[in-house]
């Protein structure tokens, strides 16, 4: 019964998503950029099972950690790249075990790691067969993305969380991750020049918005 409520059905989502467009604006001219708000009623979701949702996060952390020592092996000869992801590396991991500790602390187990939709589908819109410069980039991008959209919901969980303890602890992680975002966004533009990280940057904040609205609002789920 409990899982049940945990999310709302895409067609829900949609109709919430446009009434939410009111403040659309106001999103758009944030650092971030994102194009779609997230759904005002996810952080009641997020808090009707704190298992679920910290469980999500854990492995969130994980993948992100995973994410970036894959691309120091695969861009060994990028030496900005390798220079500016090794502490996060260290940093992503470190909140692997902030919420491991947190999961403890509240005498609760981690949980299986499940199938993410939402980074499947920008791995899914990723262009295919390009050159290796070319998959570089569309890795860097997804990267900021990924990242993006984690600070918007780890901020929406500092400022709307009923557990006021839990506020200031997700704070550090909106802080963190609108870092990473920014960080993957000029090391794409280090090497492919502002305009066509511009370019394809906007096709993939278009797209990603579309996803939000497809898929539905999940409680026990980052994104």
């Amino acid at each position: 019964m409990v899982r049940k409520a945990l999310f709302l059905d895409s067609r829900s989502a949609q109709f919430v998503a446009m009434l939410y467009f009111c403040g659309m604006d106001a999103l758009q001219n944030t650092k971030l950029g994102l194009k779609l708000p997230t759904d005002p009623r996810w952080v009641n979701l997020a808090e009707m099972d704190l298992a679920e949702i910290l469980s999500d996060h854990a492995y969130c952390e994980q993948k992100a950690t995973t994410a970036c020592i894959t691309l120091i092996q695969a861009y060994p000869d990028r030496t900005e790249l390798v220079e500016a992801l090794a502490p996060v590396v260290t940093e992503e991991w470190g909140h692997f075990r902030m919420v491991i500790a947190e999961l403890k602390k509240r005498n609760l187990e981690l949980g299986r790691q499940r199938k993410d939709m939402y980074v499947n589908a920008l791995l899914a819109f990723q262009h295919k067969g390009g050159t290796r410069d070319e998959v570089l980039l569309e890795r860097l991008l997804t990267c900021a993305l990924i990242e993006a959209r984690s600070a918007e919901r780890f901020r929406l969980l500092s400022l709307h969380c009923s557990d006021h303890a839990l506020r200031g602890w997700y704070h550090k992680f909106m802080v963190s991750e609108a870092g990473h975002y920014r960080m993957f966004l000029d090391l794409a533009e280090l090497y492919f020049g502002k305009e066509p990280v511009w370019k394809r940057w906007q096709e993939f904040l278009q797209h990603e918005a579309e996803i939000m609205l497809q898929l539905d609002v999940r409680g026990d789920r980052m994104h």
